[in-house]
């Protein structure tokens, strides 16, 4: 799965920590993962599932029209039909191998994830053939939800009917900047007036949800832009709102020249990133929306599901699927390899294309629950009394006393509850609850 990494400068809250990532996704970090360990994850899918465990389904789909530059995803920008046809194809072999593994056989799904990459990217044609495919070997047909990532520049009404067509609920718009020359600076393959030529489509076709995303601090923002950003998402009124705050991970086009010295003005610092999110918040809520999470913003008049995030926060079964993507089964982490090539020939030869692996206790299972659900704002004891017989308060009495002398979390019986301060920066405080061995591990 292509998640978002983790902190290379874990536990940092200063401005001047500009490269690398504080994201957290999630735990242990992957640098602990192990090529010695894949048998492990075999072993989890030889045996039988975990009693009332949901599964789920993610897709990567790596090509987009350009690379941004502050993008660290593993995709694809010089592919051509025939190319995106066979990666389609081996997606397709590598979900049918795992539908056969007694571990996933017979299991119905309780989401599906088409993540990228842009998966709106892929035609037509090679969209209905691939989900052809897949929904003979591991059917959604019951599922809770299906998200589609969408880029507004690759979208026809066509397309849209075609998402739509294959039953996808959540469509999500990467809409990021409504300033077209923030959006050049960046790299974005599209520009504002591909967004308001797809709304309306989207609209006519009635997708149960749809979430647009925004990030807080590209490159060449000012507040001006900001505003005029967040009012005009506010205006079109979806059911959601994801902000992000821009990161600049290593193996960016913006870090290299952040450290080499050439990249020229100088981004925004982690405070002003902050300021422009809890702006977004402000004006969110005062149009009737409620948070959701450290990042999202939901309407308050309907219901908005996120069954993706809350299933993969507590702990669900997750088939990570495509070139280098994550999962996670029966308490084992897993990996597959991250080279286009390995991975067609892996899949090309009917074997699933694993690359490490990390088995895990119950309390790192315990720990990657705790500092994932409180993303959402806040947790409660009695769900991990019950689920791992544990008492948080006293195993993490450490962080939760540091953190709430520092005025980014309140201790309320048994609920622990985020600050707005404290949400505003939620991922650089989640290191406080590692284990020693893994501060200061790696998320890549």
């Amino acid at each position: 799965m292509t998640t978002r990494p983790e902190p290379a400068t874990a536990g940092t809250d200063a401005a001047e920590a500009e490269v690398g990532s504080v994201f957290v996704s999630n735990y242990p970090p992957f640098s602990f993962w192990r090529r010695e360990a894949l048998g492990e994850a075999l072993a989890a899918l030889d045996g039988p599932p975990r009693p009332g465990t949901p599964l789920g389904l993610y897709l990567h789909v790596p090509f987009c029209r350009k690379r941004c530059k502050f993008c660290y995803f593993r995709v694809y920008t010089d592919k051509n039909s025939s190319e995106i046809g066979g990666y389609l194809d081996a997606l397709a072999r590598e979900v049918e191998l795992l539908a056969e593994r007694p571990a996933v056989a017979g299991r119905p799904l309780d989401f599906v994830y088409f993540g990228g990459g842009t998966p709106s990217y892929i035609s037509v044609k090679h969209l209905e053939a691939l989900v052809g495919r897949l929904q003979a070997a591991l059917p959604w047909t019951g599922a809770e939800e299906v998200t589609f990532e969408c880029e507004p520049g690759t979208l026809t009404r066509t397309k849209l009917e075609a998402i739509r067509g294959i039953g996808v609920t959540r469509l999500s718009l990467g809409i990021e900047s409504w300033d077209d020359e923030v959006l050049r600076e960046n790299g974005r393959a599209h520009l504002s007036h591909e967004i308001e030529r797809c709304l309306p489509w989207i609209r006519e076709l009635e997708f149960e949800q749809l979430n647009v995303d925004l990030i807080a601090g590209m490159m060449g923002e000012s507040w001006p832009s900001w505003r005029e950003s967040v009012r005009r998402t506010v205006e079109i009124g979806p059911d959601s709102v994801t902000v992000y705050q821009m990161e600049l991970p290593f193996n960016t086009r913006y870090a290299r020249h952040l450290l080499d010295g050439t990249l020229g003005a100088a981004p925004a610092d982690w405070e002003t990133k902050r300021h422009w999110h809890d702006y977004a918040f402000e004006q969110l809520e005062l149009a009737g929306y409620v948070p959701s999470s450290a990042y999202t913003m939901v309407r308050g008049d309907r219901e908005c599901r996120f069954r993706y995030r809350d299933a993969v926060w507590r702990g669900c079964d997750l088939l990570g699927t495509g070139v280098a993507s994550f999962s996670h089964l029966s308490g084992v982490h897993f990996q597959n390899v991250d080279g286009w090539g390995e991975y067609l020939a892996l899949v090309g030869e009917d074997r699933l294309p694993l690359g490490r692996a990390l088995p895990t206790t119950p309390f790192e299972r315990l720990t990657r629950e705790l500092i994932l659900q409180l993303k959402t704002g806040g947790v409660d004891a009695a769900y991990f009394r019950g689920k791992f017989g544990s008492e948080i308060g006293d195993r993490f009495a450490g962080p939760l006393e540091r953190l709430a002398d520092r005025g980014m979390l309140a201790v309320d019986g048994d609920r622990v509850r985020l600050t707005r301060r404290g949400l505003l920066r939620v991922d650089t405080l989640l290191p406080e609850f590692y284990d020693a061995a893994y501060r200061g591990g790696r998320y890549t």
